[in-house]
């Protein structure tokens, strides 16, 4: 079972780039907001405890997220493995995910950081917001802030992998066509797949 986690800036294709990876190597598309919502949608022990911190305006815990994500890989069978879509988000969510992994005799086989110049990602998050008519892509301050927070508090987490995890992270030209990013995405996926 191969576990690939997917990160990068907002508007740096990773939506785009995951369905197409999941569909083509059956890998279990894992989106942290989906399983929280669903999670609290189906009124579980974790949803329930995850409602409550939303509703008091704050963030859920670290413990909480991996929690669920534990839940949804022990309740997902006929995959090839697991596809981490914009998660983990801090340093520690990447340590507790490994040691979370560990456990279950699984690690994470590799890394791709979608790179690319910030003009690229806002150009994008414009156009989206054109054509999707999502207001939060159309304001270039609110932009602007959403790449500061990123840089903050989750561009660490490239840096912690590619400390930590050189062998098996790689920065993906995100400012590139769609399917050629996507070649160059199975380039590195196809020889795990054959492993």
């Amino acid at each position: 079972m191969i576990n690939i986690i997917l990160i990068g800036p907002p508007g740096s294709g990773k939506g785009t780039q995951a369905k197409q990876i999941s569909e083509k190597y059956h890998l279990k598309h894992l989106s942290t907001g989906d399983i929280l919502r669903n999670e609290v949608k189906n009124q579980t022990p974790l949803g329930i405890q995850a409602k409550a911190i939303m509703d008091r305006g704050e963030l859920v815990s670290d413990e909480i997220v991996i929690g669920m994500i534990q839940n949804f890989i022990d309740n997902t069978s006929n995959t090839n493995g697991f596809l981490y879509d914009g998660f983990p988000r801090t340093v520690a969510q990447a340590e507790a995910l490994n040691k979370m992994l560990m456990a279950k005799n699984m690690s994470v086989d590799a890394i791709l950081f979608m790179s690319a110049p910030d003009e690229v990602f806002i150009e994008r998050l414009q156009k989206r917001a054109e054509i999707e008519g999502r207001s939060d892509d159309a304001d270039i301050n609110v932009i602007r802030k959403r790449l500061a927070e990123y840089y903050e508090k989750t561009f660490p987490v490239k840096n912690y992998y590619e400390h930590h995890l050189t062998n098996i992270f790689y920065t993906i030209n995100a400012n590139q066509e769609v399917n050629k990013v996507f070649q160059d995405i199975c380039s590195i996926i196809d020889p795990l797949v054959k492993a």
